[in-house]
């Protein structure tokens, strides 16, 4: 799925190539950037579960955009840190990332169902054998160090999630 979706969003980039990379100035690039291709790269990111693997494809998927922007090549030797300093950015897929999937499961546990029911993993049934899988909260507890009853507790008030 995360391959797909960078596939879909460099073919985005690329029919937007000639406005991504004029004379525009930079916020502007980076604006349509974030609005035109990161949502088709981020679509449906809620309910991924990432790993290792994932995450560097999308962190190797941000820089492609912003050295593209930048119009660097690929032979040219310049560092990603470089690059950022050029774009003015920091790294924020996968913040973008860890925010819509917050939102999106502070919805699903301040209601009461089936979804509800299957992210806190109430569904009866047999598991089999093997590495426990990642489920969708794992990042969130990770990023936050709380255990998922104190993440259902924060959820319940919606203003401060």
């Amino acid at each position: 799925e995360v391959k797909a979706r960078i596939a879909m969003a460099k073919a985005a980039f690329v029919k937007k190539r000639i406005l991504l990379t004029s004379k525009l100035g930079l916020e502007m690039k980076k604006k349509l950037v974030k609005c035109y291709v990161w949502s088709v790269a981020l679509y449906g990111a809620e309910t991924w579960t990432l790993r290792k693997k994932e995450q560097k494809y999308l962190e190797s998927f941000e820089m492609w955009c912003w050295r593209r922007i930048e119009k660097i090549r690929w032979t040219d030797r310049v560092t990603n840190e470089e690059v950022l300093r050029r774009a003015n950015e920091q790294r924020s897929i996968l913040q973008a990332i860890t925010r819509r999937k917050a939102n999106w499961l502070g919805h699903i546990m301040r209601r009461n169902g089936l979804m509800s029911d299957i992210t806190e993993g109430q569904v009866e049934g047999k598991r089999g054998l093997g590495r426990r899988l990642i489920q969708l909260t794992d990042d969130l507890k990770q990023g936050k160090k709380m255990m998922f009853q104190e993440l259902k507790r924060e959820a319940e008030n919606r203003d401060n999630w």
